[in-house]
């Protein structure tokens, strides 16, 4: 929008209840919130029609790229077995599945409660000829054949599965980013903002400053975007002068966030740092609890160079074992941050988050994915796995996000997820640890519809407070505005 730019939403219901109003939109913020048909329209005028008008929605947390890129790969989110991916991969390169850097890739394989376990063999023999990488659907692990071996010179066991920090560092190499065109991300942008989304939080592994200013300077503008840093940049952003809050582009879309650390692995992985032993596992065994994927005195040198250099952090920390730590190493330095995932928590650091001033950074699809992989390796556990509910009654700030591409980016699945804790024909899954609605959209949103707020915005066809599960879950999205000018709109 100009400066001078103006544009009046007429007969619109908040979504936190009231008779309806007009909202003016001013240079980008609200102007003006008075009841409706009170007052003359300033600028454009447009017809809410009594639709419901709330802030616009922030994922707190996703990987862009790798979510672009998903669409891209063979999908076997769908598949519940080994024989299941073997059977979608032979099917994949029998139709000419197109080739990715000479590789077939897959997306979304999840072997927690596979009954047979995967193997190299297997994969060899469902494609012999040309490299097969399979990600799995949390990013922790992949699946490969000796094809795949050789060309990365990696070294495989009889599963053909590589997992966490070698399997993460290769990953990052792959050049699928490389062929991507700014119309793929667009795409993507523009079908978030479709679902009321007007900001994310970027945690993929590259040099976000500069993807990210470059993809705004060439038109991406559909939403707004908090970058992290990783360890192996954050010294050289701290020398840049770049630090938390500081806006990089020139559309002033990009902010520059917190560095981002990976202190233990995954749930699905059997990864995940835990205090107690993964069922089946010799407790002898160096990783019976999951791993350790950051050591504790690397994350505490990390925190400390970026606290001094004026930057925030997000860390990673799935199992009870990682959160204890991280929560231990944010106290010993006096430091507010975000604690990504916290998916397992002992009940005694429940309460730690909100005295140390943490936010909890959770995605409550998640538990909805793997409510059943967690009943078997966290069996005994799971009144606090995914205790979103916990979390809240103990005061800790909370931010909701989907981590996608391993959920979807969308905040009404969130929503759902986190207020009914079932989806399809099951049961609510620890129902004591639901949100509230109330609370589950304050979690995902950054602003208010109030004056003075960003004019950041959106439109639902219903009343979220009258739709049940499966109608929130699919809510129909009129418009979503950013800085007042819309992103989307159907009306």
């Amino acid at each position: 929008m100009s400066s001078s730019s103006a544009l009046t939403l007429q007969n619109v219901r908040p979504y936190d209840g009231g008779d309806p109003v007009d909202v003016v939109v001013r240079d980008g913020q609200i102007a003006a919130i008075t009841p409706a048909g009170t007052n003359t329209a300033e600028g454009e005028a447009v017809d809410g029609a009594g639709r419901w008008i709330g802030p616009g929605f922030w994922d707190a947390h996703v990987h862009f790229t790798q979510h672009v890129i998903r669409r891209r790969r063979v999908d076997l989110t769908e598949t519940h077995s080994a024989a299941d991916v073997l059977d979608v991969v032979r099917r994949a390169r029998a139709e000419g599945w197109p080739l990715v850097d000479g590789m077939l890739m897959g997306y979304g394989f999840r072997d927690g409660l596979w009954p047979v376990p995967a193997s190299v063999a297997a994969l060899d023999a469902a494609v012999p000829d040309v490299p097969v990488v399979l990600v799995s659907g949390d990013l922790h692990c992949g699946w490969m054949n000796h094809a795949a071996q050789s060309r990365f010179g990696i070294e495989l066991d009889e599963t053909g599965l590589l997992r966490e920090g070698p399997w993460i560092q290769l990953l990052h190499s792959f050049d699928e980013a490389k062929g991507l065109s700014l119309s793929a991300y667009r795409e993507a942008a523009d079908a978030a903002a479709a679902r009321g989304v007007v900001g994310v939080v970027e945690y993929e592994n590259t040099d976000n400053v500069t993807e990210w200013s470059e993809r705004t300077a060439q038109g991406l503008d559909a939403l707004r975007v908090d970058i992290a840093v990783w360890p192996d940049r954050l010294e050289a952003a701290i020398a840049q002068g770049l630090r938390t809050g500081d806006i990089v582009d020139e559309r002033g879309l990009i902010e520059f966030g917190r560095l981002k650390v990976v202190v233990d692995g995954s749930l699905n992985t059997r990864t995940a740092w835990c205090w107690d032993p993964y069922p089946g596992m010799d407790p002898s065994h160096p990783h019976a609890c999951g791993l350790e994927s950051v050591p504790i005195e690397e994350l505490r040198r990390l925190l400390g160079i970026a606290r001094a250099g004026g930057v925030e952090a997000a860390v990673h920390a799935i199992g009870d074992r990682a959160n204890t730590e991280v929560l231990d190493t944010f106290e010993a330095l006096d430091m507010r941050g975000v604690i990504e995932h916290a998916q397992l928590v002992r009940e005694e650091d429940f309460a730690r988050f909100a005295a140390l001033g943490l936010i909890a950074s959770v995605q409550p699809e998640h538990a909805m994915d793997d409510r059943d992989v967690a009943d078997h390796h966290w069996a005994g556990r799971t009144a606090r796995a995914f205790a979103f509910g916990s979390l809240h009654r103990a005061g800790a700030a909370l931010r909701l996000g989907s981590d996608a591409p391993v959920a979807p980016l969308d905040p009404w699945v969130s929503l759902s997820a986190a207020t009914a804790r079932s989806r399809g024909d099951r049961d609510a899954w620890h129902p004591e640890q639901r949100l509230p609605l109330d609370v589950a959209l304050a979690a995902s949103v950054r602003s208010s519809l109030a004056v003075g707020q960003p004019a950041d915005l959106v439109l639902s066809d219903d009343d979220p407070y009258a739709a049940d599960r499966d109608a929130l879950r699919a809510m129909p999205v009129a418009a979503t505005l950013l800085a007042g000018r819309f992103t989307w709109r159907q009306f």
